[in-house]
Parts: structure tokens; sequence; C-alpha cells
């Protein structure tokens, strides 16, 4: 068993058993459920919304390569700039050498999970620059020394007190704020840092190919500021977020809001198309869209696995998944948590490193059943499982054990020898790896095929 599989193991073999967790992250999920509903009410037909959103999103990845091409051609008429990297390593670099140009000492930055796949902020802080998380959740899970917990809701998993004793022990508050007074607090400190922060780092929820543009969704006003104060904006995304044209975004996003937190639409939404131009009076000078592969155009040559871009990352899938909902997001060591996580993962960083993630699920399908875009995602982890092993990635003592019980599967004497007690010391002696985290096999005294033949004997 690799490291990252005992690693995941033994983080959610603690979280299962921690009530609190539990009570923190239902409490939570609870709130996101009642509210989701009232969201749904404004489709007229929401079976034929996500049907239309997953077609959309069906052509944009199979066009994927003309659709990128149009977005830099168009974004580069405007006078932003496009980088292409195939890698993190390759992307922070980019990052580096703007900053190196800038002469940046402080960087904000609006909440993005690219930025934590590549591990942004560790990179910034090892070459002397400051970069400040400026959404709410995530300055929160920085100022604990914390990835975020949830794509969605960064800390999700902690309480109002657990915020409050954080603020007090690493900002000196008083340990009794309410949750409004602590959201002024951040709100103080952060606007400070949008008046000397040289450069600006924004994700992008949508990708937009006709326009040359990038759609931000956001309820909270952190990334507008992120992109129009600092003098020099940067964007990280995905090359998976592409839409083929900004008519597309009156149905993305409130599927995107609603299935990501019950609203009908979130607060701010910005379409930014380039730097600001001579008639306008605000906005960046400068504008860079960083294109990232990291491992997406391997699932993109998958025909199977290819439908796990089409997500939009709501997070739904993971407030409605059980295994989530015991364990965590942190148990799971990845950016991408959850089922749709668990689908990528694999993919992204090495099938035979994390294909323990797409066996960590009951496979109830509840995932498919609520994702915004349709993703058949409970297929898609029985896809991985099968990949791993027709790859090889299985053990020999494995591999011998399914061999030896295909054997007597098939075999109707093999079945019928010897009683349910035998036959139950038998297996279980030979599948330890699946003893080891489930209960015992327990056959009947008699096969079904004995039971039969008992009940019509002549």
């Amino acid at each position: 068993m690799t490291e990252t599989a005992n690693s995941f193991i033994a983080k959610s073999t603690i979280k299962a058993a921690d009530l609190e967790h539990r009570r923190k992250i239902n409490f939570n999920i609870g709130r996101y459920n009642a509210v989701v509903p009232q969201g749904k009410q404004q489709f007229a037909d929401l079976h034929l919304a996500r049907e239309r959103a997953k077609n959309i999103k069906w052509r944009a990845i199979e066009t994927l390569d003309k659709q990128l091409e149009d977005f830099e051609l168009n974004f580069s008429k405007r006078g932003g700039k496009v980088i292409w990297a195939e890698t993190s390593a390759q992307a922070i670099d980019e990052i580096l050498n703007i900053c190196k140009e800038k002469k940046c000492k402080t960087i904000v930055k609006s909440k993005s999970m690219v930025t934590e796949e590549i591990h942004l902020n560790h990179a910034l802080q090892e070459n002397g620059i400051e970069s400040i998380e400026t959404d709410l959740g995530e300055y929160i899970q920085q100022l604990d020394g914390e990835a975020p917990y949830h794509i969605v809701t960064p800390a999700m998993h902690k309480s109002k007190e657990d915020v409050a004793k954080l603020f007090a022990d690493k900002l000196g508050t008083d340990p009794r704020l309410t949750p409004e007074q602590l959201t002024l607090v951040a709100r103080k400190i952060l606007r400070e840092k949008y008046t000397k922060a040289e450069i600006g780092i924004t994700g992008a929820n949508f990708i937009i190919s006709d326009i040359g543009g990038i759609a931000v969704t956001e309820n909270e006003g952190n990334a507008r500021l992120s992109c129009a104060f600092p003098k020099t904006h940067i964007v990280i995304v995905g090359i998976e977020k592409m839409i083929p044209s900004i008519t597309d975004l009156a149905l993305f996003w409130p599927l995107l809001s609603t299935f990501g937190t019950g609203q009908k639409i979130t607060v701010y939404n910005s379409i930014i198309t380039g730097p600001k131009q001579e008639n306008e009076s605000d906005g960046p000078e400068e504008m860079y869209v960083i294109l990232l592969d990291n491992g997406r155009t391997n699932i993109l040559q998958n025909p199977k696995q290819r439908e796990s871009l089409y997500c939009i990352r709501c997070g739904a899938c993971l407030n409605a998944c059980p295994i989530y909902k015991n364990i965590g997001g942190h148990a799971y060591g990845t950016t991408y948590s959850g089922p749709i996580g668990s689908v990528i993962t694999p993919h992204l960083q090495g099938l035979d490193d994390f294909k323990h993630l797409s066996y960590a699920s009951s496979l109830c399908g509840n995932c498919t059943e609520v994702c915004a875009v349709k993703i058949n995602l409970h297929e898609l982890l029985l896809e991985n499982r099968h990949e791993s092993v027709e790859e090889g990635f299985t053990r020999f003592g494995e591999k011998m054990a399914w061999k030896l019980w295909k054997v007597a599967s098939l075999k109707r004497g093999l079945m019928n020898l010897g009683n349910g007690n035998l036959k139950s010391k038998v297996v279980n002696s030979l599948f330890k790896e699946w003893t080891k985290d489930h209960s015992n096999l327990n056959f009947s005294q008699k096969t079904f095929n004995q039971l039969w033949k008992d009940r019509y004997k002549k």
C-alpha cells in the first residue's frame, strides 16, 4: 500500500470517529440542504437545464483546442497576455517572473482552487512575497495554516466559536466576538492589503471563448477588488473551465449558484476581458491569463474519463456524499476532495498513488444524482477501479485471491464443497485486505443450489 493510501486510511479512521467534527459538518451541510431546493425553483425544467449545461460542456471539451485558440486571439486583441503552462512548475515560474519584473512584495489573492492545486502560496512565501487570501473562508484557513476543507466553503469544518478563538490567538481580538464582528475585523485588515498590493491573483469560474474573457462569481466582492486595485492582474485557470459563448453564462451562473450555495444568483458576477482600456477609469494596467494543463490533457485523451472535465466546481457532490460527510475534506490529502476529487485526482497526480480514493465510495450514486451538469460520477469511480487493475496496480496476493474466487464461482462442485463455516474461514484468510477494513464475509451453511435441491427433492 502506498504512503498516500496509508495516510488516507489513518486520517479517515480518526475523523470517522470524531463526533464533534460530524456534528459541525452535519449542521453546515444541513443549512445547505435547506436552501438548495428553494434555489432550484427558479428553473422551469431543472432536468432540461442540467442536460443543456452538460451538452454545452460536451461541445466545449470536444473542441477544446479550437476554443482555447479563439480565446487567446480575442483576449489578446484587448491587450491581454496569455501564458500556456503545461505543469504546475511552469505556472509558478511564470508568476514568479512577473513578480520579479514588477518588483512585487505583496499579492492579494481571491479564492482559487487552481492556486491551491499548484501550491502557489508556498512558492511565493519561499521567494519572499507575501500572499494574502482575501476570501473570508480562505483567510480563516490561511490564518490556521490549513488547506481548504471544501471546494466552495473552505472553512466548513469550523464553528463560529472555532473562528473566534482562532482570531483571538492570531490577531489578538476578543474571543467573544460575533460572526459579524469577526467579519469586520477581517475586512479592515484586508482592505489595507488591497491598497498596498502590486499584483492581484484570481482564478476563473469560466473561460469565455467568443469574447476572450473570464467570468468570476463570488459573494464578497474580494475578487473584484483583487483584480481592480493592483496594477497587475494575473488569472490562473484550468483549461477545462471553457464555455463557448458569453450567452452560456445565462445558464451556468444560476446553475453554479443554486447547486453551490442555494442562491438564485451570487452577489457579484464579473466578466473581465482584459486590462484597462483608454476610455476606462479603473482596472489593472496589465492582465495575464495562465492556462493550466497540469494533467488535464491526460483526462482529455481518455474517452470515458473525459466527462469529468465538465465539472463546474459547485461542490454539490461533496455535500451529498456519505463518505465525505464522515471523513471530511482534509482526509483525502488532495486539493479536490469528495466524489469529483476521487475521480480526477488519480489522473492528475498518478493512478498508482491515488487509486485508493476511487475505492473510498459506497457507489450509492447520490453524487451523480445531484451533479449540476449530470456527470456520471459513480460510473467514473468504477472506471478508475477498472483502469487501476488493467494497469497492474494490484498486489500479487490480491490478484491470486480474485483468480481463485473466479475459479470457484464458475464451478458448481467447488461452490457446494464444504459447509458455510469452512468457506468463511478460507475466504476471510485469503482476502485479508478486505477484512482489515470490513466485517468478515459469512457464508450460509448451504448454497442456493443446495437449498433449491432440498426444497424440490423428489
